[in-house]
């Protein structure tokens, strides 16, 4: 063990050994040929207003110069219009913006130059060909300017993989969640447990080289079990609400069930805007389990419709049904619909006690599945409303025809989903992907380890593995595997 002045800053410089590694932002690990200068179309594709080329590397102040020559650079970060030309003929391309952002205040640290051209697809290819030509460029990897932005301490990774949800946002809630992660929101949680992790180390590492010493504090090791405490309390938290992030990131499961002929079908095409399911009067007609992804009240869903729950049908039937009463345990929220006009059928019982037994089982097994009930088919009723029925649990009214009572039940969604997904807007950051919860499991796991121990050597390099997770949380860990997984799914240009 080491000998000499052991103090929290000290131990913070020590490196790898000691405290493992750990920074604000990225790994250090280099993007792949990282000294090459590369170019992209960043903006869509197809006839448009405007689209953005953009350079990125030490060869971007040599392009801007060769397609705007005689001119001199514009001032950083401003916006000046320029012509455009080939610098090998000298033939116009365009007459555009271009801004020069010189490293490291750009998006990837490197020296960046953004052409903003129109967005005709022979300017577009005018101006690609014509940096292709320049000496040093080439075109760009899928997710290479942001790879390099991670490697040079701009983005931390999750950072990065909040930018791709935000690229992939289609709704109102993934669109906040992935913005708070991009914001750096989980990268400084962990970096303050990270702390915490330092300090308790630096107390079990100052304990171990001056125990036997009269002039150190008391209560050195006490202080450590309480932040290692402490910090257990704040992953377990997160750890238990990992799921809600996931469901926000990748949609959560609803299932439509009801009796035959309630319209279920109906409902589904309702929510979805589209026609997904046949409706038809005769019952039965849904056999299979149809699946499609929705936006609903700003929270993504996969939303399925099953067949009609009922005994005594052919084969076929007998399967789709099999298929629906399984899909409903899989489900984080079932929407139930009945037909508001007959609810005293015994179809409409036996469904009844079929949809109140598979909650009541799934809460006692633990899952926190959720129920709407829906009665359909409101514009049949009179007006006393439904007729009377067995254990009507409370219900929403919705007529699938006229869309009468649609708002209430896009009300009663938005909070049942809130509860499902979590809310974007407040509370912690979430989880949103596997990798997240392992490490932090790892890290709690470690925590274990550090509390079970019986010598302070493996208790301070638990805190060691520990601490070394939440670096691989927001660092990568430096493996290209993780890397590469992870930039594979941006697209050319970002």
């Amino acid at each position: 063990m080491w000998r000499g002045l052991w103090t929290l800053a000290t131990l913070t410089a020590r490196g790898p050994r000691s405290l493992g590694p750990f920074t604000r932002h990225g790994s250090g690990a280099p993007a792949p040929g990282s000294g090459a200068t590369i170019f992209a179309l960043s903006s869509g594709q197809g006839r448009c207003g405007i689209a953005v080329i953009r350079t990125s590397g030490p060869a971007s102040r040599h392009a801007l110069r060769s397609l705007t020559a005689p001119q001199d650079l514009p001032r950083a970060r401003y916006a000046s219009l320029r012509l455009l030309c080939d610098p090998r003929s000298g033939e116009p391309l365009d007459r555009a913006l271009v801004l020069w952002f010189p490293g490291p205040q750009s998006f990837t640290g490197e020296d960046c130059v953004e052409f903003h051209v129109h967005g005709g697809p022979a300017v577009v290819s005018g101006v690609l060909q014509a940096l292709g030509s320049v000496p040093g460029l080439r075109p760009a990897e899928a997710g290479e300017f942001t790879r390099r932005a991670f490697a040079h301490g701009k983005l931390s990774l999750t950072e990065v993989e909040g930018l791709a949800d935000l690229i992939h946002a289609e709704t109102e809630a993934q669109r906040r969640q992935a913005l708070r992660q991009l914001d750096g929101e989980l990268s400084h949680l962990c970096h303050g447990w990270a702390e915490t992790l330092t300090k308790a180390l630096a107390h079990v590492e100052a304990y171990i080289d001056f125990g036997e010493d009269d002039n150190l504090e008391e209560g050195v090791l006490e202080r450590a079990d309480s932040q290692v405490q402490e910090l257990e309390l704040a992953l377990g938290a997160h750890l238990r609400d990992a799921r809600r992030g996931q469901r926000l990131r990748s949609g959560a499961h609803v299932v439509v069930t009801g009796p035959p002929n309630a319209g279920k079908s109906s409902l589904v095409n309702l929510l979805s805007r589209k026609p997904v399911s046949i409706v038809s009067p005769e019952p039965g007609t849904t056999r299979d389990v149809l699946e499609t992804a929705v936006d609903l009240a700003g929270f993504p869903a996969l939303l399925s419709d099953t067949a009609g729950l009922r005994e005594g049908v052919g084969p076929v039937e007998r399967e789709g049904v099999r298929r629906a009463r399984e899909r409903l345990e899989q489900a984080d929220l079932i929407l139930a619909v009945l037909d508001a006009s007959d609810l005293a059928s015994p179809s409409s019982c036996s469904f009844l006690d079929t949809i109140i037994t598979t909650t009541r089982a799934q809460s006692s097994s633990g899952s926190k599945q959720r129920l709407l009930l829906v009665l359909n088919k409101s514009d049949l009723l009179p007006k006393g409303g439904p007729g009377p029925s067995p254990e009507l649990a409370p219900y929403l009214l919705l007529s699938c025809l006229t869309r009468e009572g649609l708002d209430g039940l896009l009300e009663a969604l938005r909070k049942e989903l809130a509860a499902v997904c979590g809310d974007p807007s407040a509370g912690p950051p979430l989880l949103t992907r596997t990798r997240h919860q392992h490490h932090l499991q790892r890290c709690l796991d470690a925590l274990g380890q550090y509390k079970k121990a019986k010598d302070l050597a493996l208790a301070a390099e638990a805190l060691r593995v520990a601490r070394g997770h939440l670096a691989y949380l927001t660092g990568g860990g430096g493996t290209e595997e993780i890397l590469d997984v992870i930039f594979r799914d941006f697209c050319v240009g970002k």
